[in-house]
């Protein structure tokens, strides 16, 4: 029986699998994917968690790759609005680094136990030494068992520990477009870009090797017929966006796009007797803004000293738990008002309105110094502390 059972191989599961693991803990984790996605999902992390992966390593490996993005830039129209400042906040990282997930995946995941692949957690029973896991997977059912249980399976396991009912759910009308393209040469090569226009926001991120992220907020569906959504439509939607904001090069460039929604899912609670859920299963927040696997490693940094604790000792650290636990609920419920208001940023409004908008927005960037960029730092995270 292994001290602790992970389910869920992704960037959170396998950094707490690894963390666990350099702590002496034997750690087994399950994955019901056959295989490792390809795709680039997640692509920044931020000063906290950078700060919080040094002891294990997991730094030096992704800066070694990494972009580290010291700027952002707010533009309208082609001017700019004004500059978010990453390089001048007090952090041991002041930047962004911004790399392919795969690569932050290969990263995180040194030293963890390979998973084993193929095997679905189909049930979760808590008992009063033990959790015990029942499994589905190529050679037929199973059952597992191990005293503590880690729930990191994404969206997906969300349905093993929480009753649909019991989760805070708020669906947004937003869509968006993305993408990533091959532009050499660019001067604001390291700078992330942020283009508003009254049609609605294109987000720019540098990527390793001259490659950039583009994110561009998407019309709602024309029609029920599922044309709207075919790629050739999306490519071009895509495309359309970006030549508006003028960038032309770039769209030219892209040979592709996904179009995705977002959502906002919030736990009231993080753990129930051996049982503990981290990451997205437990706080699902838009992607914009760049803040949810970030919340979920943390969640997995932050979580693994204590579960090493009570594997060595034997005693449940409860005080310390509760305080984890609200502190990372409390940074979740932060980080899904922050990407709200910049959901509400970009929308599409009147020519009028956005006038006003681009207006206040250059003005709040001159005179706040250092409060926007800590936000978008996650310096409001506890675990910034």
């Amino acid at each position: 029986m292994p001290d602790v059972i992970v389910v869920g191989a992704g960037p959170v599961g396998m950094l707490l699998a690894a963390e666990l693991t350099r702590r002496g803990v034997d750690v087994t984790v399950l994955e019901r994917r056959e295989r490792s996605g390809d795709g680039s999902r997640a692509i920044g992390l931020h000063a906290p968690v950078l700060a919080a992966l040094e002891a294990g390593g997991a730094t030096d490996r992704i800066l070694a790759d990494a972009v580290r993005v010291s700027q952002g830039e707010a533009r309208s129209d082609g001017e700019l609005l004004g500059v978010v400042r990453f390089d001048r906040l007090p952090a041991r990282h002041p930047y962004v680094a911004t790399l392919p997930q795969a690569l932050t995946e290969r990263a995180l995941a040194h030293g963890a136990p390979p998973p084993l692949r193929g095997t679905s957690v189909t049930r979760v029973t808590p008992r009063p030494t033990e959790v015990r896991l029942e499994t589905a997977g190529p050679r037929g059912h199973g059952e597992l068992s191990a005293p503590l249980v880690v729930i990191a399976g994404g969206v997906g396991a969300r349905e093993l520990v929480f009753r649909p009912e019991a989760l805070r759910r708020t669906s947004y009308p937003d869509r968006y477009l993305m993408s990533d393209a091959d532009v050499p040469g660019r001067t604001d090569a390291e700078v992330a870009v942020v283009h508003l226009a009254a049609s609605g926001v294109l987000e720019s991120f540098p990527l390793p090797g001259d490659r950039r992220r583009f994110v561009a907020w998407d019309a709602p569906p024309a029609r029920e017929d599922g044309g709207f959504d075919e790629p050739e439509a999306r490519l071009h939607r895509l495309r359309a966006a970006m030549r508006e904001r003028g960038e032309t090069d770039a769209a030219d460039a892209i040979t592709d796009a996904t179009g995705f929604r977002v959502r906002r899912v919030l736990a009231p609670q993080l753990r129930r007797g051996r049982v503990v859920v981290i990451g997205d299963a437990a706080h699902e927040i838009s992607p914009i803004g760049g803040q949810g696997m970030n919340l979920g490693l943390l969640d997995a940094a932050t979580l693994a000293p204590l579960l090493a604790d009570w594997i060595r000792s034997g005693a449940e650290p409860a005080a310390a738990l509760a305080i984890w636990e609200r502190d990372r609920l409390r940074s979740a419920r932060t980080a899904g008002r922050l990407a709200a208001v910049n959901m509400r940023l970009g929308r599409p409004v009147s020519p009028v309105t956005h006038a006003i908008r681009t207006r206040v927005l250059g003005r709040v960037l001159a005179a706040t110094g250092s409060l926007v960029p800590n936000a978008y730092a996650m310096g409001l995270d506890a675990a910034a502390r």
